[in-house]
């Protein structure tokens, strides 16, 4: 799954376009590496977002083409977040 589809479907990034955005300016790297809004998201992938005044770090669960608000949570762990500047 694109990258951007996960971030919105996890919602980890409320709309696409603002994922689409995020990604095409460097601020999301998928295990180390700086990301494409088309990059390939699979199963054990650490992402790394840096996003509004935060950095979030998770681990993919699983890649769903879409998921219920109640789902959200197998979709991918929490590892790390912390305020931008820590």
């Amino acid at each position: 799954m694109r990258l951007d589809k996960f971030l919105k479907v996890s919602r980890l990034i409320k709309r696409r376009t603002i994922a689409k955005d995020v990604t095409d300016q460097g601020r999301v790297s998928i295990n180390g590496n700086v990301a494409k809004a088309s990059s390939n998201v699979k199963e054990g992938d650490l992402i790394t977002i840096k996003y509004g005044q935060k950095n979030t770090t998770i681990k993919v669960l699983a890649v769903k083409e879409s998921s219920k608000k109640e789902e959200v949570d197998e979709m991918y762990e929490l590892i790390n977040e912390e305020k931008a500047g820590e």
